[in-house]
């Protein structure tokens, strides 16, 4: 009687400990953190948001940016440039020449027994003119080398690139050939029609090309 008793009950309690270790495996598992612990646990995703805030500021401080590339300004001294320059002070210095050409004297009108004066050979028209010679195979020398690609005989004579090739040689040409013959003879020569004839094609070839 007493040993089925005592068997009741140890079933009893080992059901009721089998009832107690389900009921507190549904529940949430028992916190044994210090309460440092948890508040570091709390804070910990608080830090790790403002070590990222941070870093992220401190990239963005960080980058440098690049600077203002200046605006690409060509130089002024280049052969293109040179060849222009040189053009502009032919044409310049020829009229020039033409201004300063002395008279023509009486020629035929010379009264008998004149003699005329030795020709000047020296002075500042002929010092014009080879300066304005110079100017002009300086200019033809400088347009060959540096613009030599944009001359094309398959384009024609009227192509303005050609045009103003064969313009600019002819012109420093004659102009060439005019103070060659005027500087070499001390007497009158004609010379000057052929050195305007020059003057004038260095005109329009200046022109054509500008």
């Amino acid at each position: 009687m007493h040993v089925k008793q005592r068997c009741s009950m140890a079933l009893a309690g080992a059901a009721m400990l089998a009832w107690a270790g389900l009921a507190g495996a549904q529940e949430a598992p028992l916190d044994l953190s210090t309460p440092a612990q948890a508040y570091a646990q709390r804070a910990m995703p608080l830090m790790l948001a403002a070590n990222d805030s941070a870093a992220t500021t401190q990239t963005s401080s960080n980058i440098v940016k690049p600077a203002a590339q200046p605006e690409f300004e060509p130089s002024l001294f280049t052969g293109s440039n040179a060849h222009m320059a040189l053009g502009l002070a032919t044409i310049v210095t020829a009229l020039a020449t033409g201004a300063t050409a002395p008279g023509e004297g009486c020629e035929d009108t010379c009264p008998p027994g004149y003699v005329a004066p030795p020709r000047e050979t020296n002075g500042t028209h002929a010092k014009l003119a080879k300066l304005t010679t110079a100017l002009a195979v300086a200019t033809v020398a400088t347009g060959l080398y540096y613009h030599w690609d944009d001359f094309h005989l398959e384009d024609g004579l009227t192509d303005p690139d050609n045009l103003h090739v064969i313009l600019g040689v002819t012109g420093a040409a004659l102009m060439a050939y005019a103070t060659a013959k005027s500087a070499g003879s001390t007497t009158p020569v004609s010379h000057a029609g052929m050195g305007m004839a020059g003057a004038y094609g260095m005109i329009a070839a200046v022109k054509i090309a500008w």
